[in-house]
């Protein structure tokens, strides 16, 4: 299985450290969020990995190299200032993620989620990871009815920012800038979308709040 990494964002919610500095390089225990990664992804055993650079890319560029410090081997796309928005920037890589079902993971989280343990057969709409609504999404994203994903059903779980897709869930989309979620939702009314909930350990580092509870977290923790 190969991997993309979603790096391209600005990262407003976390000004001004991220004035000068992109979010997937602020360390958290003695490594950066992206950095943490791709060394969970080698030791599942996924090496291939794309990352998507915009804003500041040539930090990340320069911090990551060709992945090998890692356990990774790295390319990388470049997008246009202002980026093209998750499933603008999937899209943009499709060329490289072809040949079977691929994960993409957020920049911006920190999870203890075992990646060697995703589906390699999914739905044609893909496969999510779904977490417990955080205080920050208390509405929730979705729900599961057995391993479904129902959009919107009750909203008790919240996108976590992992999933699995094949690349025919892009086939009516075209290059440019566009979310994610709705192509997600129009597949699991279509043609199905799996999950799982995950009740392990997830932050969503967008804001500086996240990132000093995660701090906080991991103080205390033995993680």
């Amino acid at each position: 299985m190969k991997a993309m990494i979603l790096a391209a964002g600005r990262g407003k919610r976390m000004r001004p450290l991220t004035d000068h500095l992109p979010k997937p390089l602020i360390e958290v225990g003695g490594e950066t969020l992206i950095g943490r990664h791709l060394r969970q992804l080698a030791e599942a055993g996924i090496e291939d990995v794309v990352i998507n650079l915009a804003y500041l890319g040539d930090q990340i560029r320069a911090a990551l190299g060709d992945g090998s410090d890692f356990g990774a081997r790295l390319r990388y796309t470049l997008e246009p200032e202002g980026a093209l928005e998750t499933g603008g920037g999937i899209y943009h890589a499709l060329d490289f993620l072809r040949g079977g079902p691929f994960l993409v993971v957020n920049g911006d989280i920190w999870t203890d989620f075992p990646f060697d343990r995703l589906p390699r057969d999914i739905a044609p709409g893909g496969h999510l990871v779904l977490v417990p609504n955080p205080s920050h999404n208390q509405r929730g994203d979705c729900d599961l009815s057995g391993d479904q994903v129902t959009i919107p059903g009750n909203r008790s779980l919240t996108f976590s920012g992992m999933g699995v897709y094949p690349a025919s869930l892009f086939k009516n989309c075209r290059p440019g800038r566009f979310p994610l979620w709705p192509v997600i939702a129009g597949a699991a009314s279509r043609d199905g979308v799996s999950g799982e909930r995950y009740d392990g350990v997830w932050f969503d580092v967008g804001a500086p709040d996240q990132l000093a509870a995660l701090r906080q977290f991991l103080a205390r923790s033995a993680i």
